[in-house]
């Protein structure tokens, strides 16, 4: 008898571009965490009870405090659409996403989150450092989801 094993597990890839004035100023990569509310909705998206299920918005939020995998909120958030989905490769779905010049201003921006439509909270990312946001700053990014 052969056994075979998968070990791939769910994974996300952050990735984030601040401009001041148009002009890039800071490039940040990392990965981030699933939260278990990710599970329990890709689950139910794999028997087709998946209503409110596929992520759709993305939350920046003020809580500088370490992911935990049973976060389900981002602190303070303001949430939007996300620009649009890829597929880079084979088992993996890319998150765009952008906040404008005219969005978020007066917040301190230490977390990033994704959203199902449901509400439920499927990725959180945070940062040590606040990104100070202002009319002059601008973010886009993607959030890279691997199977």
């Amino acid at each position: 008898m052969i056994t075979i094993q998968d070990k791939a597990r769910i994974h996300g890839e952050f990735h984030l571009r601040v401009f001041r004035r148009g002009m890039l100023i800071e490039e940040y990569e990392d990965h981030n965490l699933i939260v278990n509310g990710a599970r329990a909705a890709m689950a139910r998206l794999v028997a087709n009870d998946g209503s409110g299920k596929p992520i759709n918005r993305i939350a920046f939020g003020t809580n500088g405090a370490a992911p935990s995998p049973a976060n389900t909120v981002i602190t303070a958030p303001f949430t939007k659409a996300v620009a649009g989905f890829s597929y880079p490769a084979t088992g993996q779905v890319q998150i765009n996403w952008n906040l404008l010049i005219g969005e978020a201003n007066g917040k301190a921006i230490m977390e990033f989150g994704l959203i199902c439509t449901d509400g439920t909270l499927f990725a959180r990312k945070n940062r040590t450092n606040a990104i100070a946001k202002d009319s002059d700053i601008s973010l886009e990014g993607q959030w890279i989801i691997t199977f």
